[in-house]
């Protein structure tokens, strides 16, 4: 495509540019569209993490309660063998 003013745009030339800039579009729809699936599976894979994370956090015994088992364990064994046992 000429940058002459004095040079008129042909039709031809319109409609490569329009091919262009359909193709473009297409491009860029695709890419957008991409993206949206990649981060719907982004979405739905954190969701699971934060399940996974609460479920484990659930299911772990607290850091005091466990003293206190050990402590007790440690004092039984101490009665057991000051008995004679």
């Amino acid at each position: 495509m000429s940058t002459d003013p004095g040079h008129p745009i042909t039709v031809d030339e319109l409609a490569e540019l329009r091919r262009s800039l359909d193709v473009g579009m297409a491009r860029m729809d695709g890419q957008l569209a991409l993206l949206a699936l990649r981060g719907e599976q982004t979405e739905r894979e954190v969701t699971e993490a934060v399940g996974r994370v609460a479920a484990l956090e659930h299911l772990r015994w607290p850091l005091p309660a466990l003293t206190v088992l050990t402590a007790l364990g440690a004092l039984s064994l101490a009665v057991w063998q000051a008995l004679g046992h």
